[in-house]
C-alpha cells in the first residue's frame, strides 16, 4: 500500500463523513471533486460501535480497499475501551488453564504492537511478582513465566525477528527486591520475579485506530447513534441493509445503506442485537433466543500520587487475590491500582466505583505494601465493564466462529456480530469480524493490519533520535519530550506546527502542567473532540490524574476549545456545568455502598450537554469551519 498521510478528525471531516453517509441512499455514482459531490451508493461495510474492536474493524476493512463507515453513539472509546487496566499482555492466568494457544496469540499481538504497529503508544513495562514462600513460589511462578517468555520468543522467531520485543524475566533476591520496589512489605516478601509485558493509553489507542481508518478513506463519525436497522432488500426481507443513524449534535436521522453491517457493541451487544432483530421483544425473550450473549463484569481502579508508592524507575507489581488479580501500575503522574471482578446488573451506560469497591482495592494493596494507603490518598477512580461472552447458540454450526475469548457470528443476513475478547487481541477480533462479513460478498480482500502501522508509528524512531533537538528548540525537558512522543509519535510535527504559529500554545496549562495548551487545540482540530468531557477524560486523562478531576483547568481548556469550535458563552457554560455535575455525581457515587445507587447517581449526570451541541450545530457552518486550524 502506498504511504498514506494521516488525515485530521475535525469538524470539517465530520461534516464530510455525514455527507458521505447521506449519499449511501442515492444510486451508485462516482465522486466528483470539482462539484464537491461524494461517491454515492451503499457502503461496502458499516461498522456500528467505535470502541477498540469497532475502530479496528473499520481500519481493517478500509485497509482492504472497501468503502467503510464507522458510527459511534458517544465518543470513541468512551465505554469499556477507555476503562481498562491499560495493559497489553499475554495473560499469565491462561497458562494456569493450559490455554497455550490463546497466550501465544496474545503475546504475538503484544509484540506486533511494540515492534511495528504502534511503538509510540505501546511500551514495555516490567512487573514484579513478589514471593511470600521463597522456594515454592519461585519454582511454581518461575516455571510459568519461563514458559510465558518461551512462547513470546517463539512468536518473535516465527515472524523473523532477531531479538525479543521485551527483555527476558529475572529473579530477585530479598535485597534486590527492596532496592527495586522499596514500598513492598519487606518483612512479608522474601524475593520476587521480574518479567515484562506492556502498557498503553487505551483511549488514545482507540482514537488512533479511528483516525487511521479515516486516513484510509473511512467515513468516521462519533456522537452518531444507530437507532434502527434497515431492511431494504425486497427479495430477502430478513436481510439487514444498513442502519438509521441519529446525529447527536444536530438531531438529524440518516439512513446509512451498506452491503454488510458489523455490530461491535461490547457490553451493549444485547441491546443492539435486540434493536436489530427483535425490536418488539422483551429483554428476557431476546436473551433466550439465538445470537451472541454477553454478560458484564465490573472492574474498578483507583489512582494515587506517584510519591505515595516508592519504586526504582518505572515498574509495577502483580499478585493474585481471591477474586481477581491485583495490579500496581505506574502511569506518568499517578499509580493505578486494581482491579475487581464483580457481576454488573445495572444499566451498562453508567458503571461506577462504590465505597466498597474502593475499600476492597485499598485492602488488597495494603496487604503487599509496607505503609498503608488510606481513602485520603485516593485521587480518583474509574470503572469499566468486561464483556464476558456466554456460550453461543445458532441454528447452523457454520454461522458462528468462536474462540476462547471472542466470537463472531451472523446475527442475520447482512449483519455480523463480534463480542468478547480483550484489549490486547483487538486486531485479531477485528480481522475475524471483517473476514466473516466479507465472505461470499468480497473476494481477494485479505487483511493487511498485521503489517500496517497506525497513525504516528511510521518514522517514530526518527523523532526519538531528535529528542535532544526538540529539547533545545522548545525549551522542554527530557520527560516532556518523551511524553509527547509517547502520545503522538511521528504526528508530533502537527502539534509543533500549532506552536510555531502561536508560541503561546507551547505553554503548559496553568492548573494541569503535564499538558501543553497546544494539545487542547490539537484535540479539537485533529482528534475529533466535540465536548469538554472528550478532552478531560480521553484526549487527556485529567479526570483520573488529579484530585479535583481537572476542574481547576476547565476554564483555560474551555477558552482553547471554544476558540477552535466557535463556542459562545452559553455553550461554554453548558459544557462546564455538565462536566461539573458529572464529577460531583461520581464523587457521591464513590461514597455509596451499592451499585444501583452509584449507577443511578452517575446516570443522571451525563458529562456532555447534547442539547447544547445540537444548538451549536445549527449555527452557520462556515463559522466553525473557519476555526479549524488544521482543517
Amino acid at each position: 500500500m502506498e504511504d498514506v498521510k494521516p488525515q485530521p478528525l475535525n469538524t470539517q471531516a465530520r461534516r464530510d463523513a455525514l455527507s458521505r453517509l447521506r449519499a449511501t441512499a442515492e444510486p451508485a455514482q462516482s465522486a466528483d471533486a470539482e462539484l464537491g459531490r461524494p461517491e454515492t451508493g451503499p457502503l461496502d461495510v458499516l461498522v456500528v460501535g467505535g470502541g477498540v474492536v469497532g475502530a479496528a474493524a473499520a481500519f481493517d476493512a478500509a485497509g482492504r480497499g472497501l468503502r467503510v463507515g464507522l458510527v459511534e453513539a458517544q465518543d470513541f472509546g468512551q465505554g469499556t475501551s477507555s476503562r481498562s487496566s491499560k495493559l497489553v499482555h499475554g495473560g499469565l492466568r491462561y497458562l494456569q488453564m493450559l490455554d497455550f494457544k490463546l497466550v501465544a496469540e496474545a503475546l504475538r499481538e503484544r509484540d506486533l504492537l511494540l515492534r511495528r504497529l504502534a511503538p509510540h503508544l505501546v511500551r514495555p513495562l516490567p512487573f514484579i511478582f513478589p514471593f511470600e514462600k521463597h522456594v515454592v513460589e519461585r519454582a511454581f511462578v518461575g516455571s510459568g513465566v519461563t514458559l510465558y517468555d518461551t512462547l513470546a520468543t517463539g512468536s518473535s522467531l516465527l515472524r523473523g525477528a532477531r531479538s525479543r520485543a521485551v527483555p527476558y524475566h529475572r529473579h530477585l533476591g530479598r535485597a534486590r527486591l527492596r532496592e527495586r520496589f522499596p514500598a513492598l512489605d519487606a518483612e512479608k516478601f522474601h524475593g520476587g520475579l521480574e518479567y515484562y509485558d506492556a502498557q498503553v493509553d487505551d483511549a488514545r489507542l482507540v482514537l488512533t485506530l479511528a483516525r487511521s481508518a479515516h486516513s484510509l478513506g473511512a467515513a468516521v463519525v462519533s456522537r452518531a447513534r444507530a437507532v434502527d436497522y434497515l431492511h431494504g432488500d425486497p427479495e430477502d426481507p430478513q436481510r439487514i441493509t444498513g442502519a438509521r443513524v441519529r446525529d447527536a449534535l444536530s438531531g438529524e436521522e440518516i439512513d446509512v445503506h451498506a452491503a454488510e453491517t458489523i455490530l461491535a457493541a461490547g457490553v451493549w451487544t444485547g441491546q443492539a442485537q435486540r434493536q436489530a432483530l427483535q425490536p418488539d421483544a422483551s429483554p428476557a425473550d431476546a436473551e433466550a433466543s439465538t445470537g451472541l450473549r454477553v454478560l458484564a463484569s465490573k472492574g474498578i481502579h483507583i489512582t494515587v500520587p506517584r510519591e505515595r508508592i516508592a519504586a526504582e524507575g518505572t515498574v509495577g507489581v502483580i499478585t493474585q487475590t481471591e477474586k481477581s488479580v491485583l495490579f500496581l501500575i505506574p502511569l506518568r503522574d499517578v499509580w493505578a491500582i486494581g482491579t475487581t471482578d464483580t457481576a454488573w446488573h445495572e444499566p451498562v451506560d453508567s458503571p461506577t466505583a462504590t465505597s466498597q469497591d474502593i475499600d476492597y482495592v485499598l485492602e488488597h494493596a495494603n496487604a503487599v505494601l509496607g505503609e498503608n494507603l488510606t481513602r485520603s490518598d485516593v485521587l480518583a477512580t474509574w470503572a469499566g465493564l468486561r464483556p464476558l461472552l456466554q456460550p453461543v447458540t445458532a441454528d447452523d454450526s457454520g454461522s458462528a466462529r468462536v474462540s476462547r475469548e471472542h466470537a463472531v457470528m451472523q446475527l442475520a443476513p447482512g449483519l455480523t456480530g463480534v463480542a468478547g475478547g480483550k484489549l490486547t487481541t483487538y486486531r485479531v477480533m477485528a480481522e475475524d469480524a471483517v473476514d466473516f462479513a466479507a465472505e461470499g460478498t468480497f473476494k481477494d480482500r485479505a487483511s493487511i493490519t498485521a503489517a500496517l502501522p497506525l497513525a504516528g508509528a511510521q518514522g517514530y524512531g526518527e523523532w526519538v533520535d531528535r529528542s535532544e533537538e526538540l529539547m533545545q528548540d522548545y525549551g522542554w525537558d527530557a520527560q516532556r519530550v518523551d511524553r509527547l512522543l509517547n502520545r503522538y509519535g511521528s504526528l508530533l510535527p502537527e502539534l509543533l506546527e500549532l506552536i510555531d504559529d502561536d508560541p503561546d500554545l507551547g505553554r503548559p496549562l496553568q492548573h494541569a502542567p503535564g499538558y501543553l495548551r497546544a494539545e487542547i487545540v490539537y484535540a479539537v482540530t485533529a482528534e475529533g473532540a466535540v465536548h469538554l468531557d472528550d478532552v478531560m477524560a480521553r484526549r487527556t486523562r485529567l479526570v483520573h490524574e488529579r484530585a479535583d478531576r481537572g476542574l481547576a483547568a476547565v476554564e483555560e481548556i474551555l477558552e482553547l476549545m471554544g476558540g477552535a469550535l466557535d463556542w459562545d458563552r452559553q455553550r461554554r457554560r453548558a459544557e462546564r456545568e455538565a462536566y461539573e455535575g458529572f464529577v460531583e455525581a461520581q464523587r457521591q457515587a464513590e461514597q455509596t455502598g451499592s451499585d444501583d445507587q452509584a449507577s443511578a447517581l452517575v446516570a443522571a449526570h451525563y458529562p456532555a450537554p447534547e442539547q447544547a451541541g445540537r444548538q451549536q450545530a445549527a449555527a452557520p457552518e462556515e463559522a466553525a469551519a473557519g476555526r479549524d486550524r488544521l482543517g
